[in-house]
């Protein structure tokens, strides 16, 4: 299951974070680390992904047409398929955007 892996990977990348804000590393150790830290955010990034997809998939409508459909949210307003930060459309497969 790729769950455990996603919450271990994100916990090191927490770790990580908070050693490189302290400023107490070396520059070689921080630059390990912070090279570390852009695999992690990566392969969380991809589990993200991936989940995401699996997702779509699930809320397909009864006609195979997929439904987008807000988390946490019930207002059918915005059904352009745009992402709710950017405005813009959601252009998946784009590889090597980070999450922050």
């Amino acid at each position: 299951m790729a769950e455990p892996k996603f919450e271990k990977d994100l916990e090191k990348l927490e770790q990580i974070v908070e050693a490189l804000e302290e400023g107490e590393l070396s520059l070689d150790e921080s630059l390990k680390k912070f090279e570390e830290g852009i695999k992690l955010g990566r392969r969380c990034e991809k589990a993200l992904s991936a989940a995401e997809k699996k997702i779509e998939i699930l809320m397909k409508n009864a006609d195979g047409e997929l439904e987008a459909q807000p988390f946490g949210e019930e207002d059918e307003s915005d059904q352009s398929g745009e992402s709710e930060e950017s405005g813009e459309p959601d252009k998946p497969g784009e590889e090597g955007e980070m999450l922050f």
